[in-house]
């Protein structure tokens, strides 16, 4: 025995996959192990090797935990990866399964309720094709493979459910499925078994279709949640993207390319203009400004000196700078960030959950009243007693589990969400519908979400001596050559205004002061106070106060020399969506409270948030910061939404009951919400609001058409209404019950197509 040199596990050597490198022979547990052993420079050492560790779940009983794929021992739905790892390849098994399964049932599933269901056209109810031999054993050699193949899983975890006593709707598929296909096989082949009047025509009931439409439809239900499992991990993945494979490590011999996981703390790293921060550390050579958005969502680059701390995955903009290793692994800022989106993904019961809470009493309460059937007509009942009671105790059962129960969130979220589509609200699932229509809280992030999210020239304020538009002319032809966002909003504003912009000469940029140059002979500075002031420009205090108030109201002020005299000063800001101060008042007249949760300054926030009559605000707030904020929300009984668009964002739309990322935004926002609004436009909130609202009163309503159906369906098929006016459950009053339901349902929920949002 030996051990595998990524991942540590005991593995046998006569057993193991192996490789060789320096005339050493290594062993491993897997190809994916061997694949990374082959994959690390052989000048990293043993202990930098990265380790490879991955958790599975079940998403129905998260207490499930084990260290690779396989069945959940509790419900036997397949365990999903819980350990955010960027290299671990995820199973989709389960869906592939699932979905070819579905695909070849409803093929088979088809003709089979068009033949049971073509007696209710007078002209065919009694056609041979109908109703004859043939049709009968078609409808069986179709339906077999339906129920005993494709509907497999549903059986073996119904089969858990019941061993385990933790009853769901696994268990009553599983029931009302294998008692309707039974029930039909037997009556069959034995008809003279059964009683004259269980059937039509002299021929005891069949129940091949419901057996195997419900079974179709629940691989549909099945086929959807896996895709929509499958999506929540694009978020991790995205994040995970964001740290870059390796790190530049300076050492005594030159500097050295390494992977990020073999990095430690204390080692010393460099990172060129361009690249990634890799780890979280701080500044120890060099001064640069770093594009922090990722982490405060605010486009404006954060400079760094020397003794400055960086966050690993940000993105440095301008000069190369040598920064010591802190925090690496699973302890920097954004592998924080991964866990916290993980754990927030996780944390989100599945739409099956409300259905097995209802299975768990209605199991039990089938069953009894079988079993009461089953006794009453046998000690009661006319003879052939032991053929009625069976009869009548299995039609209990199988009209116990109608088909339009799968209908009827299913018809209403399709039509919905399309409806929201047309809109441009795009909804994920069912649950981020039922959380819209109670939602009664909202946080929005600012930038990007109130705001445009890019800076814009807002005022152009010239000293004396100078025209607003000369000051722009220059300053707007000299920022050109800088790559700042700022610089970019200046020139911008100069060419909407069309103005001759003209090449800069000895253009001089100093990373985290300013920029210099030549412009039409004249002599031109941009930057901070401190920089002109290096500069030998004067009276810098006059363009201080000039400022001051726009500053106040959040903007950005930069100052401008020429020929070394102070020129005037330039703001740049973030304009408020011209839709914003809209759709707040109508987020209020629906009843929902708005906070707002930015990682700017607090002058900006506050500025903010009195333009747009918002009374609860935080400033400086981390990602965590919102995480945890939006946990407090919901801990004190509030239902959350959050709107946003940036990489920062990310956790707190996880973590709500429903988050709302803006299309105009990140691809990571987008992948943490249950709900993206296309033009990112706050409007879409209060429409998908609405929606949601008008969604569930019409789930509600097409819940109401199908257990009323299958009400009525129940005492019939125990036969309660025999003595009084021989009624018992027939083909008829079966096909009947479950096409006025199933037609009922589909009518309410096309509705949703004309509701007015």
């Amino acid at each position: 025995m030996t051990k595998d040199p990524i991942c540590g596990m005991t593995v046998d050597e006569a057993s193991a996959l192996r490789a060789e490198r320096d005339g050493e022979t290594f062993y491993f547990c897997s190809e994916h192990c061997r694949q990374k052993f082959l994959s690390t420079p052989a000048t990293v050492k043993q202990e930098d090797k990265p380790h490879c560790k991955a958790i599975y779940t079940c998403p129905m009983h998260p207490e499930i935990e084990q260290d690779h794929p396989g069945p959940c021992p509790k419900c036997g739905m397949a365990l999903e990866l819980k350990t955010p790892a960027p290299d671990l390849e995820e199973d989709n098994s389960e869906l592939r399964d699932m979905t070819r399964r579905f695909w070849v049932g409803a093929a088979l599933a088809l003709p089979v309720f068009i033949v049971a269901m073509a007696h209710l056209v007078p002209a065919w109810g009694h056609a041979e094709w109908v109703n004859g031999n043939a049709s009968r054993w078609g409808q069986f050699i179709l339906s077999t493979p339906v129920v005993l193949w494709a509907g497999w899983p549903f059986f073996v975890r119904g089969w858990r459910s019941l061993v385990n006593r933790r009853f769901n709707m696994f268990t009553l598929i599983a029931l009302g499925v294998g008692a309707a296909y039974a029930f039909s096989v037997v009556a069959m082949l034995f008809p003279q078994l059964f009683p004259p009047e269980s059937g039509h025509g002299g021929k005891p009931a069949l129940y091949f279709e419901a057996a195997a439409v419900i079974t179709v439809l629940v691989l549909l239900g099945q086929v959807l949640e896996l895709r929509a499992r499958q999506r929540t991990g694009g978020a991790i993945k995205a994040l995970l993207g964001l740290a870059p494979k390796t790190a530049r490590r300076v050492t005594p011999q030159g500097d050295q390319d390494v992977p990020l996981d073999a990095v430690h703390p204390g080692d010393l790293l460099r990172v060129r203009p361009g690249e990634k921060v890799p780890v979280d550390g701080e500044v120890v050579e060099g001064r640069t400004s770093i594009d922090e958005s990722m982490l405060t969502g605010e486009p404006v680059p954060v400079e760094k000196e020397i003794g400055a701390k960086l966050s690993g995955g940000t993105v440095n903009t301008t000069g190369g700078i040598v920064m010591k290793a802190e925090r690496v692994g699973g302890e920097t800022m954004l592998a924080q960030i991964v866990q916290l989106v993980a754990q927030a993904q996780r944390s989100r019961a599945p739409i099956q959950a409300l259905a097995d809470k209802v299975a768990g009493w209605f199991v039990p309460t089938v069953l009894g009243v079988a079993v009461l059937t089953f006794t009453a007509w046998f000690v009661w009942g006319p003879e052939p007693r032991l053929a009625h009671a069976i009869t009548n105790a299995v039609a209990v059962l199988i009209i116990a589990c109608p088909c339009a129960l799968g209908l009827a969130t299913p018809m209403s979220v399709m039509v919905g969400i399309g409806r929201g589509a047309q809109l441009g609200v795009l909804i994920r699932n069912a649950q981020a519908i039922e959380t819209l229509a109670r939602l009664n809280t909202l946080a929005v992030d600012k930038t990007g979400t109130l705001t445009e999210g890019k800076p814009r020239l807002a005022k152009v304020l010239p000293a004396n001596g100078f025209s607003e538009t000369d000051l722009l002319r220059l300053a707007a032809s000299l920022e050109q050559g800088s790559e700042h966002p700022l610089a970019h909003s200046i020139v911008a504003a100069a060419r909407e205004r069309k103005l001759p912009l003209q090449a800069a000469k000895d253009f001089q940029s100093t990373t985290a002061g300013g920029v210099a140059g030549t412009v039409d002979g004249r002599r031109v500075l941009i930057g901070k106070p401190a920089f002109l002031t290096e500069n030998g420009v004067p009276n810098i205090s006059a363009l201080e106060q000039l400022a001051a108030p726009l500053q106040a109201e959040g903007a950005t002020a930069i100052f401008v020399a020429i020929d070394g005299r102070h020129a005037g000063v330039l703001t740049v800001a973030d304009p408020l969506k011209a839709t914003t101060p809209q759709a707040l008042t109508d987020l209020r007249e629906l009843g929902v409270d708005v906070l707002m949760l930015t990682g700017d300054n607090r002058r900006t926030a506050e500025s903010v948030a009195r333009k747009l009559g918002i009374q609860d605000f935080e400033a400086g707030v981390t990602p965590s910061d919102k995480h945890e904020k939006i946990k407090a929300l919901k801990a004190a009984g509030r239902i959350v939404g959050m709107a946003g668009d940036g990489i920062n964002d990310a956790p707190a739309l996880a973590a709500a009951d429903v988050g709302i990322a803006m299309g105009t935004g990140t691809d990571i926002a987008m992948e943490s919400a249950g709900v993206t609004l296309v033009k990112g436009d706050l409007r879409g909130i209060v429409r998908a609001i609405r929606l949601g609202r008008a969604m569930m009163r019409n789930i509600r309503q097409n819940l109401f058409f199908a257990f009323i159906y299958n009400a009525l369906g129940i005492p019939i098929a125990a036969g309660l209404f025999y003595p009084f006016f021989g009624l018992l459950l027939s083909p008829v009053i079966a096909g009947v019950a479950m096409s006025f339901s199933s037609v009922s349902v589909i009518l309410n929920a096309l509705r949703l197509r004309k509701v007015n949002l």
